[in-house]
């Protein structure tokens, strides 16, 4: 996490995209682990953030996560409805098609 954070700091062009608790947190859900680490992500990074998952999770045969549970977890990285509105719209149209993003008052 250190080098990530580092890694955010030298360069303002950098996101990071908080996917895949599933995946990311060995001790299994209710993936606190995950939310320890991404949460100050986006708290202190909070336009650089972005919210994916993999569904319909092609990697994956056997245990294939409840979608409900991942989205759950959005409001246990990101508390506020501000928080939220820029994990799941604003940072990824500005990232992805600046073109038609908002401009920001």
């Amino acid at each position: 996490m250190i080098a990530l954070r580092a890694l955010l700091e030298s360069r303002p062009d950098i996101h990071v995209k908080a996917t895949c608790p599933d995946w990311l947190d060995p001790a299994g859900a209710p993936w606190d682990d995950f939310v320890r680490s991404v949460a100050p992500l986006v708290a202190d990074y909070p336009d650089r953030v972005l919210w994916g998952t993999d569904g319909p999770h092609p990697n994956m045969q056997d245990a294939i996560p409840d979608d409900g549970a991942l989205v759950d977890m959005i409001p246990r990285i990101a508390p506020t409805q501000a928080a939220q509105r820029k994990l799941l719209v604003d940072n990824p149209m500005r990232l992805y098609w600046p073109e038609d993003a908002p401009v920001a008052s």
